[in-house]
């Protein structure tokens, strides 16, 4: 919302959570149980909050990025906008420490002269290997709602379900992936230890 740059809604299939948003002065959408992927439920919610399709452009903000920066939607429409791609990501240099965990999702990206790339694969393991750089993936995409459609027709590919990363679903079935890098990744949370220190970082934020 700090963003400014579209309507935000917050699409989930728990009750509790659409009533804090709600609570909040958000707006929520509830949405099956069942999705295999957070895209799924993002095309779920966007047929629901626009079925006359005025709206080509779908950004995805993953809930386990609590203090992602305003900038990161802006970032994320401008490289979906610049690129020729069915969707658009995010990227940033990986530090050795980083590249270890499995959590912390991997990309491996063919860049070009202007300074953007096309990912290549993502997975959970240290790639690449050798002496090329390593890149930690932003859970966030923006999407052209017709390769989104195209998206949830298909099944859950092989190497999704072995990653476990919903975006080798898009790789797998042949569309182009637009790449940015960005600085620095906001705080996720994947472990019960990254709760704890986001909560402790936003106690310690000074009130807005």
């Amino acid at each position: 919302m700090a963003a400014d740059l579209a309507p935000v809604y917050v699409a989930t299939d728990d009750r509790s959570i659409a009533d804090v948003i709600e609570q909040a002065g958000g707006k929520a959408i509830l949405t099956r149980a069942d999705h295999p992927s957070g895209s799924d439920r993002v095309f779920e919610a966007v047929e629901a909050i626009d079925p006359q399709q005025r709206f080509q452009h779908v950004l995805n903000l993953q809930g386990d990025l609590p203090e992602m920066p305003a900038d990161i939607p802006h970032q994320l429409a401008a490289t979906l906008e610049h690129r020729d791609c069915e969707l658009a990501t995010l990227v940033t240099p990986a530090s050795a420490e980083e590249t270890a965990k499995p959590q912390i999702v991997k990309a491996v990206i063919s860049w070009k002269a202007d300074g953007f790339g096309d990912a290549l694969y993502f997975s959970r393991a240290a790639v690449p290997t050798g002496t090329a750089e390593a890149y930690h993936h932003i859970g966030v995409y923006g999407w052209r709602r017709s390769a989104l459609a195209r998206f949830v027709s298909l099944p859950p590919s092989p190497l999704e379900l072995a990653e476990k990363l919903e975006q080798l679903r898009a790789l797998e079935a042949g569309m182009r992936i637009g790449v940015a890098k960005i600085a620095a990744a906001p705080g996720g949370v994947d472990t019960a230890e990254d709760l704890q220190a986001v909560r402790q970082r936003l106690a310690a934020a000074p009130e807005s």
